[in-house]
């Protein structure tokens, strides 16, 4: 079984998905949203082919650890995944700078302004997902 971890943004969703010893995070698509139903029809494909049995979901903190309106955003996000996809774990997790940890590590492997918006979601649930496995192992 593996693990996904969701990047939730307005426009897009990054998936990434763990190996199947649950050591390696990998970058698995952008998925465009268009709306809530669409994206769990994505997502519940994306579950069966990798045989997920749970999904880590982004949660913005603020700074301070409080939770903004966009925090709350993903508190919904979550609730409604967990009531379409009631037999997955679903877990939030703490992801304040994995989208500037995420465009750090692709201005040092000098890609491209332009390529690097096509995958900055991506990345920043790799940067999600690597952190959470990461605390499984301590």
């Amino acid at each position: 079984m593996r693990i996904l971890a969701l990047d939730v943004g307005e426009k897009t969703i990054g998936v990434a998905a763990s190996d199947l010893l649950l050591l390696t995070a990998q970058g698995i698509e952008v998925i465009r949203r268009t709306s809530l139903e669409k994206d769990f029809i994505r997502l519940g494909e994306l579950i069966t082919q990798y045989e997920v049995e749970t999904i880590i979901i982004g949660l913005p903190k603020n700074m301070n650890g409080t939770i903004g309106p966009r925090g709350e955003l993903m508190q919904q996000f979550a609730t409604n995944l967990q009531e379409v996809f009631p037999q997955i774990k679903v877990r939030l997790w703490d992801e304040r700078l994995s989208t500037v940890a995420a465009t750090k590590a692709l201005i040092a492997a000098d890609v491209s302004r332009n390529k690097r918006k096509k995958v900055i979601d991506k990345m920043a649930a790799i940067f999600i997902l690597q952190g959470y496995l990461d605390s499984l192992s301590c």
